[in-house]
């Protein structure tokens, strides 16, 4: 369902959180995908994932921070959402309790999305605690964060089961 294919050349700007999408992904886009990233890495997996995702529809939503995400989450629809565990509260701040947090917000949404949770290797109290947050919180997947292009297609692989469990394989339905 999400082969994996560049377009060299192709212009992948960050979507502003405060661009609403009009009544749903727009005319050419069938999936909107919140992206949170804590900013840990130069050349991220969250350039490479639009970029493959977009020619198939797929609007990537990113968000630096907590507070970017809810900004994201109340003016687009957010099919599937991708939450760094290590995100921040804040842009400014350093990374704390955002990821979670962000689990509790999409948990409660009317219609929650289903989330791919991205965590980092930390000690094993920690790892813990976090992988209980984000179970407790209805994820879907918890993956550690992709620094590979084997990783990229482990994101991809988990990104098309998601989709085909949630959304039987077909595009989610305008909003």
């Amino acid at each position: 369902m999400f082969p994996v294919r560049t377009h060299p050349g192709h212009d992948d700007a960050p979507a502003s959180p405060a661009t609403p999408s009009a009544g749903g992904p727009g005319p050419h886009k069938r999936l909107n995908l919140l992206l949170s990233y804590a900013g840990w890495d130069p050349e991220p997996w969250i350039d490479t994932l639009p970029r493959l995702l977009e020619p198939m529809g797929v609007h990537a939503l990113r968000a630096a921070s907590g507070l970017e995400a809810t900004q994201v989450i109340r003016l687009n629809p957010v099919h599937i959402a991708v939450v760094d565990l290590g995100l921040p509260l804040e842009s400014d701040a350093p990374a704390s309790e955002g990821g979670p947090r962000l689990l509790e917000i999409l948990r409660r949404l009317d219609q929650p999305p289903p989330t791919v949770v991205v965590k980092s290797a930390r000690t094993q109290r920690d790892e813990a605690r976090l992988l209980g947050a984000a179970l407790r919180a209805g994820a879907f997947a918890v993956i550690d964060r992709p620094r590979s292009s084997g990783d990229i297609e482990l994101m991809l692989d988990v990104l098309r089961r998601c989709l085909h469990r949630f959304y039987s394989g077909r595009w989610p339905e305008p909003s």
